[in-house]
């Protein structure tokens, strides 16, 4: 068994790390998530490799189905959505014959019986060796029941006893939905897993440019040593989607931006941006690392909400030229909603790195493109040299793009050719896809190998969310008991309610155009 403790930046590439046969078993496999996502994963690190040939996968879900029609089902998503296309016929013949359709609802032990039957079978059938890893692709209330009804079944195994198998639990976001709910979840599985036995995944992690956020920091001296206060002004991190709900309108209505993006995406990006440089790449110090950063923000108090929290909720506008209704008016959504679209927030870290260095978030609904990316603005130079009259010149910026277009690039300031010698930014440019001649695996790919191989480097660690949580349960708690009177606040296809531009332009500045 690899030894999870070592990260793979460590080693010569991810093909070198030994990947044990097992059983990859997605409850709510029918779901829009499998379809899109885990589906087409599985078959491209299929493709390439990357998945031991002793291995099935195994679609549990509620629906009437046979192996051959989730089979036929499947095949058609991964045609859909693969990065890579069309499908490779020859190698889709073999997966096929690994892919499997258990029956059974969620709460009938008969149907946890049956498959821990199945699974034996498959063991004795394909060489699987009793590994398990069981990814709960369910809403959320449904997370503790599985796990209890897997530990009956005999399916979980105890870590601390069971060595010469293993099982695994990958869990989808949310974990709960403020922090008592997250502490009452915690407490729930433990009483059938360990701590290293629980995923909590958060695909963000597992794109490229966020897992090379620690190389370009670590590895790049020039960077490192500019990346603290001295000579950064403040850094944005912005998360962008131009779609709205669509036909989410139920899971909207009990999540909003905070729980479905701000909390576990945005707070990851900013805990990889602003950590202190671990010990070693071993999982545990970049965890120990990454929960001290979330740890060092300072607690919002009931004086910020005015001034450093905005919320927002979209309506009518126009995206792409075409016309799109308001939040209220979308499907399983009442038409006097108060839940949010948008949201926009202001930290600081009181720390020696990041003592005055504001942090800006910003994640919405129905703005003009879909963008993520993290923006370091540096302070500018003393005014002296190439000052332009009455125009100051733009500040050096490093932006890292999450997606569209994975890359870095950087801003800096040049001389325009002639003799009058004007100032102009220009951009220094680098994608993942032109460089390297291929697109990024998907986020998925990557993570679902990390869980086989035991890695939990790039999955978010019990302390980690609840520190998140701890910071902004009592956002939650204030706009609860403090109704929106304005919503929707901001017109579809525009970058948010003005009090967002607002908040940056009383610390005079403003959002960095997308």
């Amino acid at each position: 068994m690899p030894d999870p403790t070592v990260h793979p930046l460590e080693e010569p590439g991810i093909s070198s790390r030994f990947i044990e046969p097992c059983i990859l078993v997605i409850f709510g496999a029918t779901g829009d998530l499998t379809a899109r996502k885990l589906l087409p994963a599985i078959y491209n690190l299929a493709r390439e490799g990357q998945l031991p040939p002793q291995f099935a996968c195994v679609g549990f879900a509620r629906r009437e189905k046979t192996h051959e029609q989730f089979r036929q089902e499947m095949k058609e998503a991964i045609q859909n959505f693969s990065r890579v296309k069309p499908i490779d016929e020859a190698l889709w013949k073999n997966f096929q014959e690994h892919l499997f359709y258990h029956r059974s609802e969620f709460h009938e032990d008969a149907g946890y019986s049956s498959l821990q039957a199945f699974l034996k079978d498959l063991d004795g059938r394909l060489g699987t060796k009793g590994n398990r890893v069981f990814y709960l692709s369910t809403q959320p209330s449904f997370f503790p029941l599985v796990c209890e009804k897997l530990h009956k079944a005999g399916l979980i195994y105890d870590a601390d006893t069971v060595k010469d198998k293993w099982s695994r639990i990958i869990i989808e976001k949310p974990f709960g939905h403020d922090l008592t709910s997250a502490k009452q979840l915690q407490k729930e599985l433990l009483c059938f897993l360990k701590e290293s036995q629980i995923y909590r995944i958060d695909h963000y992690l597992g794109k490229e440019t966020v897992q090379n956020i620690l190389v370009f920091r670590f590895a790049n001296s020039l960077f490192e040593s500019l990346w603290n206060n001295r000579y950064i002004d403040h850094v944005q991190i912005t998360v962008a989607e131009d779609i709205g709900i669509g036909s989410r309108g139920a899971f909207w209505e009990e999540a909003g931006m905070l729980r479905d993006i701000v909390q576990n995406h945005m707070m990851q990006l900013l805990s990889l941006i602003a950590m202190e440089p671990p010990v070693s790449l071993s999982a545990s110090a970049i965890h120990d690392e990454k929960a001290k950063l979330l740890q060092a923000i300072r607690p919002l108090e009931p004086d910020d909400f005015s001034h450093s929290v905005v919320r927002g909720q979209y309506g009518m506008g126009y995206i792409g030229g075409k016309e799109v209704t308001s939040y209220r008016e979308e499907k399983n959504v009442s038409p006097t909603s108060n839940m949010e679209t948008y949201m926009a927030l202001r930290l600081f870290i009181d720390n020696w790195r990041w003592a005055g260095v504001p942090f800006y978030l910003r994640g919405g609904k129905r703005l003009p493109k879909r963008a993520t990316e993290v923006a370091i603005i540096f302070k500018d130079p003393p005014s002296v040299l190439f000052q332009q009259p009455g125009r100051k010149n733009d500040p050096n910026t490093l932006a890292i793009r999450i997606q569209p277009d994975e890359g870095t690039a950087l801003k800096i300031n040049c001389k325009v050719p002639g003799p009058s010698s004007p100032i102009q930014p220009v951009k220094m440019d680098f994608r993942y896809g032109s460089y390297f001649g291929m697109s990024p695996p998907e986020a998925y790919e990557r993570l679902i190998q990390d869980c086989i191989l035991g890695d939990n480097t790039l999955f978010a660690r019990e302390d980690e969310v609840f520190n998140s949580w701890q910071l902004l349960t009592p956002i939650l708690t204030h706009w609860a008991e403090t109704k929106a009177t304005d919503f929707p606040n901001y017109q579809s296809g525009t970058w948010g309610p003005e009090a967002a531009d607002e908040m940056l332009a009383r610390d005079h500045r403003k959002w960095r155009l997308l």
